[in-house]
């Protein structure tokens, strides 16, 4: 990728701060802060930051916020909840930010979001946190209207994964599941799917971060001898793992959560043992502007935008900026959240997802009309809790990076799930 301008870093701990500067010649008189929490130390999460930053340049193009320019504070959460929370502490009560975006892992999200966002009154914007949680949490009254993200619940990929599972004609299946928010949410949503599906569940393995070696829980899981091995995991756990599930003879058939969607965890594995393993995840939409998307991510970064969680940052930045432009400047955190509604608004004027549209969305809302936001994963809808839907995807690992194998339009993902209920 290219080396953007005006970039430096700051170490502060454990954490590394970034300040980043979009480079437009419009002159400010002002700046307005937002901050980001996302894993930039894992190779999956630079692309999302980078994703985020890149908004946000489109967006000082474009005239900035409320006529300030915009400057994302990113810091490094580590996936990592400790490391997460003092990072969205440091953002908001040092640099008293009104947003956050962020962060990856529901379990990183989650305690940000019930120990920083919702007592300081912060609105925070997730791209890529799916635990079915949050919306126990927002139905409950406790998020208080703060929290949206723009990446389907567990719920799509459980039931996606099942399927995978029940098409290939396997019978039995382990699983093992990263003991945090994210991971226990997956594993009881896979249970259940499977279960509905006819498929015996063997054993349900909890895997903990950081420990030498998974060699007792990797026997846990083999000791049924299942058909297939399903990993909901990240790539560091992931790979010790699934090495040392092969190494006692495991099963190549392996289904994988897209936290597994990972250059590393292909190169580190080895792609000559991943001949049979299938990814999901979500997707856009077949539609137009989830392909100027991907033409605008091109031209900027020379690349397909194909890593995990690309197509919701950039439109989780988005729709945050949109609606922190319609809330005006010195905006407080819930201003900004009550203004969401209005940038997503069915009944809107669309706009597109880039600095056009935003400057076009500026003189609608000053006027007091409302927009329609187009954006990387199609017309973003947030019902009463935050939450979205979207279609999903099957993958496989190839020596390029990945391929799609099969697309389910949001239409035949939901009324997959239904039948299973």
């Amino acid at each position: 990728m290219k080396k953007e301008s005006g970039l430096f870093t700051l170490k502060l701990g454990a954490a590394i701060c970034l300040t980043l500067f979009a480079g437009n010649s419009i002159s400010y008189a002002c700046t307005t802060k937002v901050g980001a929490v996302l894993p930039t130390s894992v190779d999956w999460g630079r692309p999302i930051a980078e994703t985020a930053q890149f908004v946000v340049e489109q967006v000082n193009e474009s005239g900035g916020v409320s006529g300030c320019n915009v400057e994302m504070i990113l810091r490094d959460t580590q996936v990592d909840p400790k490391v997460g929370v003092d990072a969205a502490k440091a953002l908001v009560d040092l640099d008293g930010v009104q947003l956050l975006l962020g962060a990856v892992s529901s379990g990183v999200s989650m305690p940000i979001l019930t120990s920083v966002s919702v007592p300081s009154n912060v609105m925070q914007m997730s791209c890529c946190s799916s635990s079915t949680a949050f919306s126990k949490l927002a139905e409950e009254g406790k998020t208080k209207g703060l929290w949206y993200r723009t990446f389907a619940t567990t719920g799509v990929q459980a039931a996606v994964g099942a399927k995978v599972a029940k098409d290939r004609g396997f019978k039995t299946v382990a699983i093992l599941y990263k003991n945090d928010d994210w991971g226990q949410d997956l594993n009881r949503l896979i249970t259940r799917d499977f279960t509905a599906l006819g498929l015996k569940v063997t054993s349900a393995v909890a895997i903990n971060d950081g420990h030498p070696s998974y060699k007792a829980e990797v026997a846990n899981a083999l000791s049924g001898n299942p058909d297939v091995l399903y990993l909901g995991l990240y790539p560091n756990e992931g790979t010790a793992a699934v090495r040392e599930w092969l190494s006692i003879g495991g099963t190549q058939n392996m289904i994988m959560a897209n936290s597994l969607k990972s250059e590393d965890f292909r190169e580190n594995v080895g792609l000559k043992y991943l001949g049979n393993a299938f990814g999901t995840d979500t997707a856009s939409p077949r539609v137009a502007s989830a392909d100027a998307f991907v033409e605008l991510y091109k031209s900027h970064f020379g690349k397909e935008p194909s890593g995990p969680g690309l197509a919701n940052s950039y439109d989780a930045t988005m729709i945050a900026l949109l609606a922190m432009e319609a809330a005006g400047k010195g905006a407080t955190g819930d201003q900004i959240a009550a203004q969401v509604k209005r940038v997503t608004d069915a009944g809107g004027t669309p706009i597109t997802a880039d600095a056009a549209g935003f400057k076009a969305a500026r003189t609608i809302l000053a006027g007091g009309g409302n927009v329609m936001y187009q954006g990387a994963t199609g017309n973003v809808r947030f019902d009463k809790n935050g939450d979205v839907s979207a279609p999903a995807v099957v993958w496989k690992f190839t020596e390029g990076g990945t391929k799609e194998i099969e697309y389910l339009s949001l239409t035949e993902v939901d009324e997959f799930i239904a039948s299973m209920n």
